[in-house]
């Protein structure tokens, strides 16, 4: 067994591109990555395949020349932008006698790296641990002798389950944590509706100027650089608009193609504050050629925490690296804002921004008179909950006639557990959109 460097820093790049071609965006994104994680690249070395060989996912020949570049170059990792198996990382290390690293355990690395927040390094180290107990016996094999016969016979799968024992009793012990944060967090969220104020989360690929456009909207000053994921942990700050309102603007952790399941999971709690945000933000690079490819590789992430259906306002960044792209405004049909275009860095958009936002939630509250019977008194107490009762009479039934104001987001999620509420707001003619 070789021994580990603990440096790690001199790296060779292996990219293995299934069924065609390599995209060079790709190529860039993956030397990104590298050098986010502190790697120095050496040497970047494509193939090309039908499907991953079993053993070592590349070809032998391939596999070989790569090991005589480790030699030549004095490389201390090598680092795939593919998902290896436990047993195909560890049959490399065996060839290439130094570290192999794939595209999830890279990606994790800077997310270690990134993490500052109590939060933010649990979830970094919840998703490590899960992604460590697929491998967990590379660092074991010296212990591996119950294989039979004299001499052979031995306690060594003892300490291997052992070390799997307390790996799942850490894995708990975050969960319990990060469960607790999560509980906190929805405490924050039931105050915030209480008091009608909406949140507005930003997401978007990362690198795409999310974190700028937060400072600038809200001068919080969080960590903004041009690499990828800069900044991980989120954060919430109060925005003002343009008639006086407020609203809560989330920054989070931005996506990347092929993102690790672990890391979604993991950030799941984080993650909450989008889905269940009043609009989300999809900041897109106006300026990169591979704006719909990242554009899907967001939709799909959002699918996958269940936030497709959050009401969505795309913003197109970096329009200042675009000089025939001028800030502007797009509406749908209804006139509802769809698309802004503007520059985080220069702050040209930032005012039609705020315009989109304030005719946004300006919008996005109907009323109703509801008169509810004696029986509907768990209906009563949820729309108190939401903070949606503008006044309230009680009716000689033992009922009562409600003046109520709701998001509508908030309207059809609670239709859906409260059928009594779609049937009132239905048959009221009083229904309308709150235009002023």
């Amino acid at each position: 067994m070789f021994e580990r460097p603990q440096s790690g820093e001199k790296a060779i790049l292996v990219h293995v591109s299934l069924y065609g071609p390599a995209d060079p965006d790709e190529l860039q994104e993956f030397t990104e990555l590298a050098r986010s994680a502190g790697a120095e690249p050496l040497t970047l070395v494509g193939s090309q395949r039908q499907v991953p060989d079993s053993r070592l996912y590349i070809g032998s020949g391939k596999a070989e020349e790569i090991h005589q570049l480790v030699a030549t170059l004095g490389a201390e990792l090598v680092i795939f932008d593919n998902a290896l198996s436990p047993s195909q990382e560890r049959n490399l290390e065996a060839l290439f006698e130094c570290r192999v690293l794939d595209r999830t355990g890279l990606i994790l690395d800077i997310f270690a790296q990134r993490a500052r927040s109590h939060e933010g390094k649990l979830q970094v180290e919840l998703a490590q641990l899960r992604h460590l107990s697929t491998r967990l016996v590379r660092g074991w094999t010296h212990l591996e002798r119950q294989k039979g016969g004299i001499g052979l016979r031995g306690p060594g799968e003892t300490q291997l389950e052992t070390d799997r024992r307390l790996l799942n009793q850490r894995i708990d012990q975050i969960g319990r944590r990060l469960a607790r944060v999560d509980s906190q967090r929805e405490q924050g969220r039931r105050s915030r509706r209480r008091n009608e104020i909406p949140t507005v989360s930003l997401v978007g690929y990362t690198n795409a100027g999310k974190s700028t456009l937060f400072n600038r909207l809200t001068e919080a000053g969080v960590y903004a650089r041009d690499q990828l994921f800069a900044t991980l942990d989120p954060t919430l700050r109060r925005v003002e608009l343009r008639d006086g309102a407020g609203l809560i603007l989330a920054d989070t952790v931005g996506f990347v193609s092929r993102l690790p399941h672990e890391l979604v999971a993991a950030f799941k709690s984080t993650l909450q504050e989008t889905v269940e945000a009043d609009l989300l933000l999809h900041v897109i690079d106006a300026h990169s050629p591979q704006r719909a490819e990242q554009v899907a590789e967001v939709e799909d992430v959002l699918a996958q925490i269940g936030a497709q259906a959050v009401p969505c306002i795309e913003v197109y960044n970096k329009i200042d690296l675009m000089p025939d792209a001028p800030p502007r405004v797009e509406y749908g049909a209804e006139g509802e804002p769809l698309r802004v275009w503007l520059s985080a860095v220069s702050g040209a958009g930032i005012d039609d921004l705020l315009d989109a936002l304030t005719q946004w939630f300006h919008n996005d509250v109907v009323n109703s008179h509801l008169l509810l019977g004696p029986a509907d008194g768990r209906l009563r107490a949820l729309l108190f909950e939401q903070g949606a009762i503008l006044h309230e009479n009680h009716g000689k039934d033992g009922g009562w006639e409600l003046d109520v104001a709701l998001r509508r987001r908030d309207y059809e999620r609670l239709k859906k557990h409260e059928p009594r509420l779609a049937e009132q707001w239905r048959d009221n003619p009083e229904v309308a959109r709150d235009v002023g």
